[in-house]
């Protein structure tokens, strides 16, 4: 059984701020209930989860999150603060799941295929998951929603165009290790040549030229990090779909809705 970390700490003063008053961006309504909600129930609901800690305002998650197998924990001041207090939480095991609470539309069966796909790997101190922008584009093809409304940050490969998904597999054991070197990666998710730039000179023009594939990228990270890391293909675009900015929240308020139809 695997434990599972939701982190729901940050503070709603960025690009989603005038879309609701609440003071978490996890706690901003879609439908009838905060958003972190959707992402927590999907946990519950993944046979191999037993335990989701949520890392966040406690006060508030506490209205929502008052349920058997559910723990909420008061957040830091950053992410990698709450991923600590979180695994400070949880029980030793070998791996932890750690989840953003901006992912509403994530499914049990994105879930599962995840973790199959790591054990299976059973290879890495980190396992992360990448989905192409077909896999995306298809989604959202088959709602009958123009892709001119997707607005997604993408990576150009040797071997395709990918964008990253919002958990992780880790082993709790090189958190220590690799948070102080892992922070600029974190701070430059969402911009393909700051991450290109953190990977050095030759890498990056490499990686301009699109001579970089996939597993050249994870090897990269992996020795920077000082960890064995692994990239996971997930078919599942519900890890990826996250709610950064207004035009991703009436997106997904719009799919949830379409969904609740059928």
């Amino acid at each position: 059984m695997i434990e599972a970390i939701v982190l729901a700490g940050r503070t709603n003063n960025g690009r989603l701020k005038n879309c609701s008053p609440v003071n978490h961006e996890a706690m901003i309504p879609i439908g009838e209930k905060p958003m972190v909600v959707y992402v927590v129930e999907a946990l519950l609901n993944t046979p191999r989860i037993n335990q989701v800690v949520v890392v966040g305002p406690k006060k508030e998650l506490a209205d929502y999150l008052n349920i058997n197998r559910v723990s909420i924990v008061s957040a830091g001041q950053d992410m990698l603060e709450n991923v600590r207090l979180g695994l400070a939480y949880c029980s030793e095991t070998r791996y932890t799941l750690i989840v953003t609470s901006d992912i509403p539309l994530l499914t049990v069966a994105a879930v599962e295929d995840f973790l199959n796909q790591c054990e299976r790997l059973n290879c890495a101190d980190l396992f992360y998951p990448v989905i192409s922008q077909k896999v995306i584009e298809n989604y959202f093809t088959a709602l009958n929603i123009p892709l001119s409304r997707i607005q997604r940050t993408y990576v150009s490969l040797k071997d395709g165009v990918f964008t990253g998904g919002n958990l992780v597999l880790l082993n709790p054991a090189v958190f220590t290790r690799c948070s102080e070197k892992g922070l600029p990666f974190i701070e430059a998710r969402k911009s393909p040549l700051k991450l290109g730039r953190l990977l050095g000179t030759s890498f990056l023009c490499r990686f301009l030229l699109r001579q970089i594939t996939l597993a050249e990228a994870t090897q990269r990270v992996s020795w920077l990090l000082n960890i064995r890391g692994a990239v996971v293909k997930s078919n599942f675009p519900e890890v990826g779909i996250d709610v950064d900015k207004p035009a991703d929240l009436a997106l997904v308020r719009e799919v949830l809705t379409l969904k609740k139809r059928w």
